[in-house]
């Protein structure tokens, strides 16, 4: 746990919920054991696409299609989405999700390897989410990077692993090694490439946010 239950329940509390269809898919999500965002992102997610207003939003993870829905529902009208998603039985779900919510014209949905999307993919994007594998991160970076405008905004959810990556690798379950040692040097990279700035915040289970900007070392 990255902050306080207690006080996690509390901001949470102050969270006004979301349209009538964003919150039955929220239920339906949970119930059926599928990954979304947490509560306390979504807010985030929220105010974030207030502030910035971005009109091209690229989205590695689809799932259902519940934080794509959200980011349109909270976004400028004129919002543009390209969402990946590599879990076929989720695909179709997350289609007929679109459809009813009559975005269906707004996202598109790629289907596949995000690796091999992602080479392939012209941007530039103003906005980036990443929510997918964490240990394929730092595998998509140079591509990500690559399709990011200068001035947008990449945001990388569930980072800290439930505080995992604080520990002594020795600590970390075998299974897990391998996303903890990925995930640390994707950490790294952000906060130590030349075209980043990041903050790292104990958001959820962490999330980054970093702005791309021109090699630093060059201004």
């Amino acid at each position: 746990m990255i902050v306080n239950e207690r006080m996690r329940t509390f901001i949470n509390s102050m969270d006004p919920g979301h349209t009538e269809f964003l919150e039955a898919l929220e239920k339906e999500a949970l119930k059926a054991n599928v990954p979304i965002i947490r509560r306390e992102m979504q807010s985030f997610l929220k105010m974030f696409m207030a502030l910035q207003k971005p009109q091209k939003v690229l989205e590695v993870g689809t799932a259902v299609g519940f934080s794509s829905l959200l980011m349109c529902e909270y976004g400028p009208e004129d919002l543009q989405l390209v969402t990946i998603e590599n879990y076929e039985v989720r695909i179709p779900i997350a289609k007929e999700n679109f459809k009813k919510a009559g975005r269906e014209n707004q996202i598109t949905l790629l289907e596949g390897d995000a690796q091999l999307i992602l080479q392939e993919l012209e941007g530039p994007f103003d906005m980036i989410f990443m929510d997918a594998a964490k240990g394929q991160y730092i595998h998509w970076l140079r591509d990500v990077l690559r399709l990011l405008r200068p001035g947008g905004v990449l945001i990388s959810d569930n980072v800290l692993q439930e505080g995992d990556l604080i520990e002594s690798h020795y600590l970390v379950e075998r299974r897990n090694r391998t996303i903890y040692k990925r995930m640390r040097e994707y950490l790294y990279e952000l906060t130590h490439h030349p075209e980043l700035v990041t903050s790292i915040i104990p958001l959820g289970d962490g999330v980054t946010v970093s702005v791309k900007q021109k090699n630093r070392s060059l201004l």
